[in-house]
């Protein structure tokens, strides 16, 4: 299977994915520990990708998104943004009711 395919499989399957620098337990950046804090505080049920493992995938994401760094959140196929976007959000209090609205997060 090509990184795309395999990149693309990841995202139908899950609702929520996350393609990071390590692994949500042992994150090997900042920006990856970041969002999955985040994803965490939020009570967000996501799979996960490292890239760190294939090189195929780690430039396969940045060419299916054409989007230069990782991480890379994907909500419903769709592709949400880096850490810088996901942070931003957070902080806005336009990440929650933005996964509510998607149907991955119960709506407080």
């Amino acid at each position: 299977m090509s990184a795309h395919e395999t990149i693309q499989t990841e995202i139908e399957k899950n609702p929520v994915m996350l393609f990071m620098k390590g692994t949500p337990q042992f994150p090997q950046c900042g920006f990856s520990a970041a969002v999955v804090q985040i994803l965490d505080y939020l009570g967000v049920e996501y799979g996960s990708m490292n890239v760190l493992q294939d090189d195929d995938l780690r430039q396969g994401i940045k060419t299916y998104s054409d989007w230069p760094t990782i991480p890379q959140l994907y909500v419903k196929g769709d592709f949400v943004g880096g850490c810088d976007i996901i942070r931003e959000m957070f902080e806005q209090g336009e990440l929650k009711p933005f996964l509510a609205e998607k149907g991955v997060l119960e709506a407080a």
